[in-house]
C-alpha cells in the first residue's frame, strides 16, 4: 500500500500516462511494455462479488506473484490509483472467461462487466521494474523487437484458497550473464511489483519444457552470452481460472497492463 509520503507522478508522467489510457479507450491494441516510463502498471482481475474473499486470500496467500495494489468495490470501475481512469476501457486488451474457459478477447469490456456486479483486483507488474533494467543499461529484449514478454505456466503449485488454485506463471527476460546481479539487485527492491526473479538458469528446473514456446506473449529471443531469468508473473490469476474454473471472470490479456498515475519510486523498497 501506498504510504502518505510516497512521491508523486510528475505533470509530464501523468501526460503519458493519460494519453496511453486515451489512446486504448479509442481502441489501440498493443503490448505496454515500456509505455509511460517511470510509471506503475498493472495486471487486472475482476471476479463476482461470491468470488471476492477467496480472490484477495489467493493472492494474500502468493504475494510474489500476485501482490494487490488496490481492491475496487462492486459498482466501481474508477481505481484510486489512476483517477478518471475506467477498468472497463482503459485496458488495451481483455479476457472474458466463463467457467474457466477462455470465450472472448476484447478491447472494450464495458458490455461483459455489465453482466453482474464484479470486484476489481489490481495486482502488481514486472513492467514496473523494467525501467529500472532499462536506466542502467541491461537490455529488455521484448521491447528492443516490439514483441509482448514470453510467459510461462510452470511445475510450482501456488497455495490454495478456497476454490481457487492454480501454479505459478513467469514471465522471462534473457540477461546478459555479466549482468543478472543487477538485474536482481534492481527488481528486488520492488516486492510490490513482484521483487526478485524466482529462478534464474536452467527452464527445466520450472517444468518449462521448451523456451520458445510460451504459454503467454511471444517466442523469446536468448542470445550467445545471455541467461534466461524468471520472474513471478501476475498473469498467475489467469491460471487459477483455467485450474478453478469460477462462473465468470475478467482479465487484462496477458502483457497489456492498466498503466497508473504513480512512480516507480512509490513502490521502491
Amino acid at each position: 500500500m501506498l504510504g502518505p509520503h510516497a512521491p508523486a507522478a510528475t505533470a509530464q508522467q501523468l501526460a503519458a500516462a493519460r494519453e496511453a489510457r486515451a489512446a486504448y479507450r479509442g481502441g489501440l491494441v498493443a503490448p505496454t511494455s515500456g509505455v509511460a516510463h517511470g510509471l506503475v502498471q498493472a495486471n487486472l482481475i475482476a471476479v463476482p462479488e461470491d468470488w471476492a474473499f477467496e480472490t484477495l486470500l489467493f493472492a494474500q496467500r502468493n504475494p510474489k506473484p500476485c501482490p494487490v495494489l488496490e481492491v475496487v468495490e462492486a459498482g466501481r470501475v474508477e481505481p484510486r490509483l489512476a483517477p478518471g481512469a475506467d477498468l472497463r476501457t482503459d485496458i488495451p486488451a481483455y479476457r472474458v472467461w466463463r467457467d474457466g474457459e477462455l470465450v472472448e478477447e476484447v478491447a472494450d469490456a464495458t458490455a461483459a462487466w455489465a453482466e453482474q456486479p464484479l470486484v476489481a483486483f489490481l495486482i502488481g507488474c514486472s513492467f514496473t521494474f523494467e525501467a529500472g533494467l532499462a536506466d542502467a543499461g541491461i537490455p529488455i529484449r521484448h521491447q528492443e523487437l516490439g514483441s509482448n514478454v514470453p510467459m510461462y505456466r510452470t511445475s510450482r503449485r501456488c497455495a490454495p484458497a478456497g476454490r481457487l488454485s492454480g501454479e505459478l506463471v513467469v514471465s522471462m527476460r534473457p540477461i546478459p550473464a555479466d549482468r543478472v546481479a543487477d538485474a536482481v539487485t534492481i527488481s528486488g527492491r520492488f516486492p510490490a511489483v513482484h521483487g526478485a526473479p524466482v529462478h534464474i538458469g536452467d527452464p527445466g528446473s520450472l517444468g518449462i519444457a521448451d523456451l520458445g514456446a510460451p504459454d503467454f506473449g511471444d517466442a523469446p529471443e536468448v542470445r550467445e552470452g545471455e541467461v534466461p531469468v524468471f520472474w513471478a508473473c501476475g498473469v498467475t490469476p489467469q491460471a487459477a481460472i483455467m485450474a478453478s474454473r469460477p462462473p465468470f471472470a475478467i482479465t487484462h490479456a496477458p502483457g497489456h497492463m492498466m498503466v497508473l498515475d504513480v512512480p516507480d519510486a512509490a513502490y521502491a523498497a
